[in-house]
């Protein structure tokens, strides 16, 4: 009997994944993972919300009781707060933008609960994600979900050859509807669990203050300037803004501002108006590639700026040692660096990089 962890949420997509193991004969071993900083003030840990909250860890026990399988909690909260904690701070503090999720795909799920996993003895782990593994002339494919508005494969794009090999998504071919019918068939205590939609360790937000109480220090107020270089305003620090904002300035003006770039070293935020947020391409750096080994040339792809942009044609070239130029079709609104951009060819993940500059419709690099 082949021995797998499930990465258990507390959640009905992760719940559904370990039953469905089950019921296929595997040797299924529950985990959640403790992620909740240890730094917290005292009487702060149900505030880490998410995935992997003091919440997450009570109701995947009681999934496991009822599926019948033994449950662990694994504490991977120095792992977490190095890999993706910091650099979250880290990357805020740049002015630019980024996505913790991807990272603790990349750092967390499928690296050290990989490895934890192997110490059990168990070769895989299943997670409820939406995505979908496929072997093809012996290279693993990432491949979109059935259910495509629930699709993840975005914030899946870092995945190895060898983590996709060892590596279950039971739900991939499934909607959502049909993984909550099967809870309920199953009588599953979390059948009816609402989605989380905010960052596991910001529940509320709100981070600006995440940060500053996090690093202890506070955000430094600036200006906020036009492309012309005039003051028009006063920021409250540059890590409560992205690229692309437009609420929340408190500039008046007859035509909607939107942040158009951020300077971290001169301290200012510069707004424009919605046309000055589009870019024509972008250049992407920390690259991996999935359903090719290595790019050889120009690529036309669909390209997707976030998680929920629509994906956009485009053409991909090599540029400099691990670095490459993305060319839109048609102009995008407010790709952020920081952010990831991944390339697809119809269902297929062909890989994924970091925004590391942006070309807006002027011509200038941001």
């Amino acid at each position: 009997m082949m021995k797998v962890v499930v990465a258990m949420s507390g959640g009905v997509d992760s719940s559904v994944a370990a039953a469905l193991l089950k019921d296929q004969g595997y040797e299924v071993i529950g985990i959640t993972m403790k992620l909740q900083p240890s730094n917290q003030k005292a009487g702060e840990t149900n505030r880490f919300g998410g995935c992997c909250g003091i919440g997450a860890i009570t109701d995947a026990q009681k999934v496991a009781r009822r599926l019948g399988i033994p449950h662990y909690v694994v504490n991977f909260r120095d792992i977490f707060a190095q890999h993706v904690i910091a650099n979250f701070c880290h990357e805020y503090r740049l002015g630019r933008t980024p996505n913790p999720c991807i990272r603790c795909n990349q750092y967390i799920k499928f690296d050290a609960l990989l490895r934890r996993a192997r110490e059990l003895g168990a070769d895989t782990v299943a997670t409820g994600h939406y995505a979908t593994i496929v072997n093809v002339h012996e290279r693993y494919n990432l491949r979109k979900s059935t259910d495509q508005r629930k699709d993840q494969t975005y914030f899946l794009y870092t995945m190895i050859q060898e983590q996709l090999e060892h590596s279950l998504f039971p739900v991939g071919g499934l909607t959502k509807a049909e993984v909550r019918r099967i809870a309920e068939k199953l009588e599953l205590p979390v059948v009816d669990k609402p989605e989380s939609q905010e960052i596991c360790f910001i529940p509320d937000n709100d981070y600006a203050r995440f940060l500053e109480e996090y690093t202890g220090s506070a955000a430094t107020p600036g200006y906020i300037i036009d492309r012309q270089g005039n003051v028009i305003g006063k920021h409250r620090g540059i890590t409560s803004y992205t690229i692309g904002q437009r609420k929340g300035l408190g500039i008046a003006s007859q035509e909607p501002l939107y942040v158009t770039s951020i300077d971290p070293e001169e301290n200012t935020i510069t707004v424009g108006e919605k046309n000055e947020v589009y870019a024509t391409g972008l250049i992407a750096s920390d690259l991996n590639w999935i359903s090719v080994e290595k790019q050889d040339g120009p690529t036309n792809v669909k390209a997707k700026i976030r998680h929920l942009h629509r994906e956009a044609e485009a053409t991909v070239t090599p540029a400099s040692t691990g670095k490459v130029v993305v060319e839109f079709r048609e102009p995008q609104m407010a790709p952020a660096p920081g952010q990831a951009v991944v390339f697809y060819d119809g269902d297929v993940v062909v890989g994924g990089g970091t925004i590391a500059r942006v070309v807006s419709t002027r011509g200038m690099e941001q």
